[in-house]
């Protein structure tokens, strides 16, 4: 019987201690994330374990909820990483509309102020997130670098989205990015069912918007350990402003494959495509127009040629089609070595129709040629392009991981990217009806003459570059895992360029550079409810390459900041807190500039000082309802003038850096009783600047989001049928809720030199907070 009662007890220990490592597999693996191989488990050696006796059949059942280390209904998760970290989790993300993008998902958080352009989930939107924007954040798919916040939404369905992190201010050493002063944002996907099954829903709402989303599950395939998933999803809607109409089309599809020692291998691939139109972004006066007479800033139905001016909206359309593929694979050596390889590509390809700034052809040495030489008449109107011919992220990162004692864990690896972005401007013949047709097509392609020779009216730009990284890290976990210290440095070698040319012009730039990124992380959890901990990081930023087409005589210097956090959290099983104060020091900061038409461009904006704290508190679950609030302080300014050309220095010193309000907060409620579901939003941003001088501003505003739904019993071959309605802008408030890059200046600004410097302009261009709108979904899995 003692023998007996030996095994059943090693048998249970083994048991318990697998269920436990595997739950710690679904977390991220890099040692730096919510919680590490040294965490899964804590070791008591002076305890000895409970004997089970067994007197019939085993039977041995381990229950867990990850709602319990949920508040606010999802709306954020219990961490204990030695950084910040925001997580919302699938909890929350099932009460939102299945149009919500990754930003939409995210906008309550303490950090972000999030600015969605439609109603629909088709047109991306922006991040402004303390004191910086996406452009310095590191966005994540799985693990895997996506290229701009514009296409995050285009590379996944929110059905398939398990969770959503920020760690602001934060990047670990071991993934794929080094642009990350902001931190990063992952997104993490949902893994194959082991069970045969799907879902699917169906929803209509305001703009005329109709979606459509089916999914099916193989389950495991056989005894292989293999199990796939892959789903469709097709959206519909016209502009909440504005005539237009988009149109969307994405595929997912994942694979995963287990074996029995702890080694993983997955595949995630998205296909995207969308055709819509590019909108017009307000300026402060046409805003204010259409709040006070209802006159609005964006495109015509109707085709008008005045002067070679087209509003029409088919002269204004965007075609896209993006590819992302990430196939990372967990390779478990021994018990005390692993291996982990994560490679990943995004590949982009499009044109944007430029119409509102077509000309019409001319004579003489403004006469464009059709491609069989007949000229052009004059007087017909011409568009130009923005043509993408691709947008392509390549790369993989790799890393062994090796447990020297079970107290430390040493990482290192090797991370290889390489980007490229090439861009015409290619000129074509608009349509008879006053729509643009793809620049592809020939016969409506537009030429120059050279030396008697006919060139392709158009110039080029080819952009990008490419990463070579090396990284070393430790992680320790002592005094019985409550005292973690994370130590690394990230070296990056780097070389990007810039070549443009035109008909019988060629211009290079380029650059090599390097930079070291080191990192110290120190987490103490002082009992079962109390952790503080400390954390610094150094990293850099380079030029975005497609955001290089307007550069001028030399490339813009790298961007680099040095951050310092300090954190402490609470939790107990009636509601978690979560503060953390933080202080970051930009040199050479980035700033991006919108020039129109769907193109952007990068330039140098000085120094930069950010500091204040983040503060939440969020409550689970008691009596069904789970209340949620959080604030954030910000101090943000310019520690610089700026320069202006050649000609000195703009007057931005101590100035308030743009799209840096002071407060952000927060209030969100979440009611669940398994049948009936709500949960209401509120977010409020002060009053920012949006120029770099200082001289406009955009006053404080408030957003608001209610979602309600009802999980009906199953009914035959629907499991969980599910109808919701989410609602947002409940006020119907004419608000802005962000720049569409940032000004120079709004009036004439005389440089600190006393000579005359930026003239007076139109200002920043801003995002509008969408109409009320109302969505109606029919979902259920079977």
């Amino acid at each position: 019987m003692g023998s007996e009662t030996t095994r059943l007890s090693q048998l249970g220990i083994s048991l318990l201690g697998g269920m436990m490592v595997s739950h710690a597999s679904a977390a991220p693996s890099h040692a730096h994330g919510n919680s590490s191989p040294h965490s899964s488990a804590v070791h008591h050696p002076h305890k000895k374990p409970h004997a089970m006796v067994s007197h019939s059949a085993e039977h041995i059942t381990v229950q867990f909820s990850r709602r319990s280390r949920n508040g606010g209904g999802g709306m954020i998760r219990q961490e204990t990483a030695p950084h910040s970290v925001q997580t919302v989790t699938k909890e929350y993300i099932a009460t939102r509309s299945p149009t919500s993008t990754p930003l939409d998902l995210v906008q309550m958080l303490p950090s972000m102020n999030v600015t969605p352009s439609d109603t629909s989930g088709m047109k991306g939107g922006a991040i402004a997130i303390r004191g910086l924007t996406d452009a310095d954040m590191g966005l994540m798919l799985n693990g895997a670098p996506t290229t701009n916040v514009n296409y995050l939404n285009e590379e996944t369905d929110p059905e398939n989205i398990e969770n959503v992190s920020v760690t602001p201010g934060s990047s670990a050493l071991d993934i794929p990015t080094s642009s990350a002063a902001a931190g990063v944002m992952n997104v993490t996907q949902r893994d194959p069912s082991k069970k045969r099954g799907g879902m699917v829903d169906f929803s209509y709402g305001t703009n005329n918007l109709s979606r459509e989303f089916i999914r099916f599950d193989s389950g495991e395939i056989g005894h292989s350990g293999i199990r796939t998933f892959a789903s469709f999803s097709h959206a519909h809607a016209r502009s909440w402003m504005g005539a237009g109409t988009s149109d969307r089309k994405h595929i997912d599809f994942g694979l995963r494959k287990d074996w029995n020692n702890g080694s993983t291998f997955s595949i995630h691939t998205s296909w995207n495509n969308e055709v819509m139109p590019i909108d017009n972004y307000p300026t402060e006066e046409q805003f204010k127009l259409n709040k006070h007479t209802g006159i609005g800033w964006n495109h015509s139905d109707r085709y008008t040629n005045l002067g070679g001016s087209n509003n029409y909206w088919r002269a204004s359309t965007n075609s896209w089609n993006q590819l992302f593929v990430t196939a990372p694979l967990h390779a478990v050596i021994t018990p005390k070595i692993s291996f982990d390889l994560t490679p990943y590509l995004s590949f982009g390809q499009g044109w944007t129709a430029n119409g509102p700034s077509s000309s019409l052809a001319g004579t003489g040495d403004q006469a464009v040629y059709y491609s069989n030489g007949t000229q052009v008449a004059e007087g017909q109107q011409l568009t130009s392009y923005f043509q993408q011919n691709q947008n392509r992220v390549a790369g993989a990162i790799a890393k062994f991981n090796v447990d020297w004692d079970r107290h430390n864990r040493f990482t290192a690896g090797y991370w290889y990217e390489n980007n490229i972005s090439e861009v015409g401007f290619p000129t074509s013949t608009t349509d008879s009806s006053g729509g643009a047709v793809s620049p592809n097509r020939g016969d409506n392609q537009t030429f120059v003459k050279q030396n008697g020779q006919l060139l392709r009216n158009t110039s080029t730009v080819d952009a990008g570059y490419e990463i070579h990284g090396l990284f070393v890290q430790n992680s320790s976990h002592y005094l019985h895992n409550r005292l973690t210290v994370i130590t690394g440095l990230k070296f990056i070698m780097t070389n990007y360029w810039y070549n443009t040319t035109a008909p019988g012009t060629a211009h290079h730039l380029g650059k090599n550079d390097t930079s070291p990124m080191p990192q110290l992380s120190i987490g103490y959890k002082i009992d079962e409810h109390n952790q503080i901990y400390v954390n610094a990081e150094g990293d850099f930023r380079q030029p975005t390459p497609s955001d290089l087409v307007a550069s001028g005589p030399q490339l813009p210097k790298n961007q680099y900041s040095i951050k310092e956090e300090l954190g402490y959290r609470y939790n107990n099983r009636y509601f978690m807190i979560d503060a953390s104060f933080f202080n970051y020091n930009i040199t050479n900061r980035l700033v991006t500039t919108y020039l129109g038409g769907g193109v952007s461009n990068t330039i140098n904006a000085g120094n930069q000082t950010s500091r204040g704290f983040d503060f939440l508190i969020a409550g689970k679950s008691y009596h069904h309802f789970s209340p949620y609030a959080s604030v954030e302080y910000l101090h943000s300014t310019i520690d610089t003038n700026v320069a202006y050309q050649s000609a000195g220095y703009l007057p931005t010193k101590g100035k308030q850096a743009p799209l840096a309000p002071h407060v952000m907060a927060n209030v969100g409620l979440t009611y669940d009783d398994s049948h009936f579901f709500g949960n209401f939003g509120l977010h409020y941003a002060g009053p920012q600047s949006v120029t770099l001088v200082g001289d406009q501003r955009m006053p404080g505003y408030i957003t608001n989001n209610l979602s309600i739904g009802y999980h009906f019993p199953a009914f035959l071959f629907a499991k969980s049928p599910t109808f919701k309605l989410n609602f947002t802008n409940l006020t119907g408030a004419k608000v802005r809720s962000g720049a569409n890059g940032i000004q120079l200046n709004r009036h004439a600004v005389a440089l600190t030199n006393g000579h005359a410097g930026p003239a007076a302009g139109s200002g920043a261009l801003f995002y509008a907070v969408p109409r009320f709108t109302v969505t109606g979904t029919v979902s259920t899995s079977f």
